[in-house]
Order: structure tokens, then C-alpha cells, then sequence
């Protein structure tokens, strides 16, 4: 008894699992707990193999499905003695058979005892009706029965709905189809025992539980067969091939037994006597006499309660690491749910979001995250390239000279000297030009913002530009100054007199060797409008003075004098505005760092919880969707149940 013992332990904790997962309404999903499950054709005797492992009458019979979902029976010894608890006795009900010691519980009606067996039937039906309509439908969804009884071992069973052929009566269309779908869900887990039911007084190469078991087990390592109506076989036949292994082999042997035809049913026959016929029949019959002890059905229930047993040994370190893992995975899912009080307290959710956000951006902006993207820059690597390629090279392509032709400067030189002409190249002209080119420095730089964004950032990146335009200095040690610049352009254009033709006074020794040049226009060279200008022919004179139109512009070709001041204003501008992107280019990257970049990095957080953490924005901010409400609700549930689930394996 002391094996028998640990082997009611042991199965028992699988019972208890298998309670834990069924009240979520989960099989036991990923967790694959070892069971024996029931397989065969509605007319292979599979209810009356049950009915007599247990000793009694209490299963639905009729045509068609009778079994529509699978039945956890979960067999448990228990001595005898039990009527202490029972002082009035027992509700015997239509059960002739009903007494104290045995009883059975459903565990969708806990601390309820079922005495009498035809009710549990009964419920069986209405719960099934409950769950499938009335109608001939299936589902996946089990019972759980557990029967208590002196005279079972302590073994679990699932009986499936039997293999059907054809539909009858308003049973769904495909319902082959859906039985084998739930069947193969039950069979194929690596951790089920099928115990394959065949009749013997039909061809064993017909037999559909051996022939489904073998599409899941074809090694046949996990399957073992039972068969019955071995009383119904022809005169002089018998099962005893099969049962040496030489027609179909199964690793686990065939079991043959003798259960009640349909006569005996009809004329309620007791288990008890049928069993002694299933006995004497075994004993007596020339075939089997001399193997008897290994036929019959309490030697299928001892042979069941080993392998079993011996299954759950082997398979429960493994279930300990799946629980755990199962655990790993729900809690975290549960954690980015908000964890189990996501309906809880909104304020610590919404201070954990804040902060988990501003440090996911500090370490998006710095390059430390481990989830870096590999078709694309992102965070600080994208502003880089914003710093390095596009402001970089926007600014150096603005050339001071595409939009001010050299006309253009002769009229703001005069201009610029009001009624006298001016004896030195004015300064005021270099100025008004310089200021306008530094201006078209904004726009670039603005979009250098934007690109990353916003307001103080822009506002200080215009100030340095404006800062750039209020004060030209030009005493910067890279700026040409005006000597060079004359001393430069003369000896231009005395090197160009002899031979007209457009040269490039843009030297990099102009400015110190910093020069960002931009690629000369041909039609904008320097000289390039001096000298085709000077090729025009002079307008005839006017006899009669001409009123001086609405707009006046200087009327002829550059004198060589306008020339060579007109040149060395260029000559200025190109050197200080090339002073002036440089640093541009240096500055307004810092500038967007300091104002933008690190502002963000300091005062994301500060800034979030000043407009999000406030008593009244709370409950709006964290309303859920549908979807995660369930789902938490869902895994909450998980998470109990893998809990209970470890707790009970940890002492085993």
C-alpha cells in the first residue's frame, strides 16, 4: 500500500493543478499537465469501461453524442468509514447503490456531495445543455468531476466525445471535423497518456482511437489499448496476438475486458455482479485462463494508476520550470499593464509613465539605449546629422552674390554716399550689403530648429543672427580688412587688363585659409559684368534734357574706379560672410543643444509632471481601453493561478 500511497500523492497534485487551471477556464494552457485521456468510437463500450473503473452507474447514455465536452474524472481513494459524517444517513434518491463512503463533487458547485450517481448524470446533462444548447453541439470547455470512493485507485481520466461519422439529427454539419480539432488538442500534448478503446469483435486495422493515436503517437510510446466486447467475438477467435504485440505493438500492451452489453444496462444490472462475470469470464475461457491476472478491468485500473504515476514522476520537473516560466511571462506582461492594481492608484501610474518616459528620452538622445534601430538614425545620431549634414551644408550653399548683382552695389555705393561722392570705398555700402546676406542666414538656421523644434530655441538662434547683422567686427583676425582688400583687387585687375576675361579673386589666403567657398555662377563672376558691360555701345546723346524719371539707376558701364570699389566691397563681403557662417555653423548646434537638447533633458520631467500630475486630469489621462481592462483581468487571474499552481508542486 506504501507505493499505492505515494502514488495517490502524486496524482493528486496533478488534481489539484488541474483544478486550479480549469476554475480560469484554461486547460492548463502551456502548462500541458500529464493526464490519460480517453479515445474512441461511439460504439467501442468507452462509458461502460469508465463506469466499471469506477464501480458505478453514472454516465449519460443514448444514440448519437453523448459525451459533448471532455469529462475530468478525477478518481480518488478514500477508505471506507466516512458515515460519521453522514449521521442521518445519505439521500439515496433513485440510487439503490447510494452510500456514505462514496460520493462525488463537481467543481463548478463546490461543497456540494453528490450521493446518489444518478444525479450526478443529471448535472452532467445540464451542465453540458448549459454550455452547448440542447442541440448536438461540442465545446472544449471541461467538466471537472471528482469521485471519492474506497474502492477506486486514486487515477485521472478524461473521457472525450466519441469519434462520429455522420451528422444526425440537427448536429452541425462538420461536427467530424470539430471532434477530431478538440480531440487532437487533448491528444497531441507530448504529456498525455491515450488510452485507445477499441471493440474486439471489430477489425483492430479499422479501430479509429488506435488510428488517431497513431497520427499523434506513431511510435505508439504513449498509447495504450483497451479492448472491449471480447465476450461478442466469434466462436473459437480470441484477442491474443494483439495482446503479444504481433498486430498493432503498443509500448504500454492492450488490456482486454468484459463490460455489460446493452441488455444488462436495460436491465440494471450491478457493476459489482458484472465485474464477477468480467472474472470468471477471464478465468475460465482456454485463451486466457492462464494470463488472467493481466485481463479485466481491475488490473486496467492498477496498470492505469502505474503509468500514470510513473508519467507524473517524470514529467513534474518539468511542469515546475514551465510554472515558473508561465509566471515570468504573465508578470511582466502584468507589469506593462500597469500591474495588478491598474485600477488602482492613478497618481503612482502616471509618475511612473513620467518618469520611465524622460529616462527613455535621456537615454534615446544620448545613444545608451539597447533598443537601437538599424534601418534608421534616431535620437542624438539624428541630430548629429542635422548639426553635421543638413544646417552644415545649407548654410555654406547660400552665396552672398546670387541675389546682389555688381550694379547693384555701385547704386548703394552712391547711395551710401549721399550728394558727395566718396573718397575711400564706403563702408556704409560693405555694411547695408553684409547685413542683408547675414539676415538670409535665419531662414536655414530656423529650420535647424524645427527639425529638431521649438519656441526658445528659435528665439535664441534669431538672436544670434540678429546679434551676427547689429555688429559687424571688422577687426575679426580672419576678416580681409580694407588695405588688403584694395592692395588685392588692384593687382587683379592690372593682372586682367591685358586679357579680358573673368577671374576668381576668392583665394583661400583671403581668410586665413577658413574659406567656405561657394561654386562661382559664370554669369556672376567677378569681373564677368565689368567687362561685358564695357563692350556696350554708349547711348547717343541727348539734345534737350531728358526729366529725370520715377526711378533712377546710374545710366552707364562701371567706370574703373567703380569698378575697383565695387571689387573690394565684394571682396569684404566674401570674407566676412564666410567669418559669419563659420561661425553659425558652430554656434547655432550649441545653441539648439543648450536651449533645446538639454533644456528638454533637464525639464522633461518637471515640465510633465507640473501639467500632467494634477488630481483632476488623472482619472481622463488613464482611462483604459476595453481591450486592457479584460486582458489585466485575464492574466491577474493567470498570475493567481500559476501562484496556487507553484505552491503546490514546491513540496513535492
Amino acid at each position: 500500500m506504501g507505493t499505492n500511497g505515494l502514488g495517490t500523492e502524486i496524482v493528486n497534485v496533478v488534481n489539484k493543478l488541474q483544478d486550479v487551471f480549469t476554475s480560469i477556464g484554461s486547460t492548463g494552457g502551456s502548462i500541458d499537465l500529464p493526464q490519460i485521456c480517453v479515445l474512441g468510437s461511439q460504439s467501442s463500450g468507452k462509458s461502460s469501461v469508465l463506469e466499471n473503473i469506477v464501480g458505478r452507474d453514472f454516465l449519460p447514455r443514448g444514440t448519437g453524442i453523448v459525451t459533448r465536452r471532455p469529462l475530468v474524472l478525477q478518481l480518488i481513494n478514500k477508505p471506507a468509514g466516512n458515515s460519521a459524517d453522514q449521521p442521518n444517513g445519505v439521500d439515496k434518491g433513485g440510487d439503490k447503490a447510494a452510500n456514505a463512503d462514496e460520493w462525488g463533487e463537481f467543481l463548478h458547485l463546490p461543497n456540494q456531495k453528490f450521493y446518489d450517481f444518478h444525479k450526478i448524470r443529471d448535472e452532467i446533462v445540464r451542465d453540458t445543455e448549459a454550455k452547448t444548447g440542447k442541440n448536438a453541439g461540442i465545446s472544449p470547455q471541461p467538466i471537472n468531476l471528482r469521485i471519492f470512493s474506497p474502492n477506486v485507485l486514486t487515477l485521472t481520466l478524461v473521457d472525450l466525445p466519441g469519434l462520429t461519422k455522420v451528422p444526425v439529427g440537427d448536429q452541425p454539419k462538420d461536427i467530424e471535423r470539430q471532434i477530431r480539432d478538440m480531440l487532437l488538442k487533448y491528444i497531441a500534448k507530448p504529456s498525455c497518456i491515450i488510452l485507445a478503446v477499441t471493440a474486439a469483435n471489430t477489425d483492430l486495422a479499422n479501430s479509429d482511437g488506435l488510428k488517431m493515436a497513431r497520427e499523434v503517437d506513431p511510435e505508439g510510446t504513449r498509447t495504450i489499448g483497451v479492448l472491449t466486447k471480447v465476450d461478442l467475438m466469434d466462436k473459437g477467435t480470441d484477442v491474443v496476438d494483439i495482446l503479444a504485440g504481433r498486430i498493432i505493438p503498443l509500448r504500454l500492451g492492450y488490456v482486454p475486458v468484459v463490460n455489460r452489453g446493452q441488455r444488462d444496462i436495460e436491465t440494471n444490472k450491478a457493476i459489482a455482479v458484472a465485474l464477477e462475470a468480467e472474472k470468471d469470464f477471464f478465468e475460465n475461457h482456454p485463451s486466457y485462463k492462464t494470463k488472467a491476472q493481466f485481463c479485466g478491468t481491475p488490473f486496467l485500473a492498477r496498470k492505469l494508476n502505474m503509468i500514470l504515476m510513473h508519467h507524473i514522476r517524470a514529467t513534474l520537473p518539468d511542469i515546475k520550470a514551465r510554472i515558473s516560466t508561465q509566471l515570468q511571462k504573465f508578470n511582466a506582461e502584468l507589469q506593462s499593464l500597469g500591474g495588478a492594481m491598474g485600477e488602482g492608484n492613478s497618481g503612482n501610474i502616471v509618475l511612473s509613465v513620467i518618469t520611465e518616459f524622460c529616462s527613455e528620452f535621456r537615454t534615446t538622445i544620448d545613444g545608451n539605449t539597447n533598443d537601437l534601430p538599424l534601418n534608421e538614425l534616431s535620437g542624438g545620431a539624428r541630430i548629429s546629422f542635422v548639426f553635421h549634414e543638413l544646417y552644415n551644408n545649407g548654410v555654406r550653399s547660400i552665396d552672398p552674390f546670387d541675389q546682389v548683382k555688381d550694379g547693384d552695389i555701385r547704386t548703394i555705393l552712391y547711395n551710401s554716399s549721399g550728394s558727395t561722392p566718396s573718397l575711400f570705398v564706403g563702408a556704409a555700402a560693405f555694411e547695408v550689403i553684409v547685413k542683408q546676406q547675414i539676415k538670409r542666414l535665419e531662414e536655414p538656421s530656423l529650420k535647424c530648429c524645427q527639425l529638431q523644434s521649438m519656441n526658445p530655441t528659435t528665439k535664441l538662434v534669431q538672436d544670434m543672427v540678429a546679434m551676427q547683422a547689429c555688429y559687424i567686427n571688422t577687426t575679426h583676425p580672419d576678416f580681409i580688412g580694407g588695405h588688403q582688400a584694395t592692395a588685392h583687387v588692384t593687382q587683379q585687375l592690372m593682372a586682367a587688363k591685358p586679357q579680358p576675361g573673368p577671374t576668381d579673386p576668392k583665394r583661400s589666403a583671403l581668410n586665413n585659409n577658413k574659406d567656405l567657398d561657394v561654386d562661382p555662377k559664370k554669369e556672376d563672376g567677378f569681373f564677368s559684368s565689368f567687362f561685358a558691360k564695357g563692350q556696350q555701345n554708349k547711348k547717343k546723346g541727348v539734345a534737350a534734357m531728358d526729366a529725370p524719371p520715377p526711378i533712377i539707376r546710374p545710366q552707364n558701364a562701371l567706370s574703373e574706379r567703380e569698378t575697383m570699389e565695387t571689387e573690394v566691397i565684394k571682396m569684404l563681403i566674401h570674407s566676412y560672410f564666410n567669418v559669419v557662417k563659420r561661425e553659425m555653423i558652430d554656434m547655432v548646434p550649441k545653441a539648439v543643444m543648450l536651449s533645446l537638447v538639454n533644456h528638454s533633458k533637464e525639464n522633461l520631467q518637471r515640465e510633465l509632471l507640473q501639467e500632467l500630475y494634477k488630481p483632476e486630469v488623472l482619472d481622463d489621462l488613464l482611462k483604459e481601453s476595453e481591450y486592457v481592462v479584460t486582458r489585466r483581468r485575464e492574466v491577474v487571474s493567470m498570475v493567481s493561478a500559476l501562484n496556487k499552481a507553484e505552491e503546490i508542486v514546491a513540496g513535492v
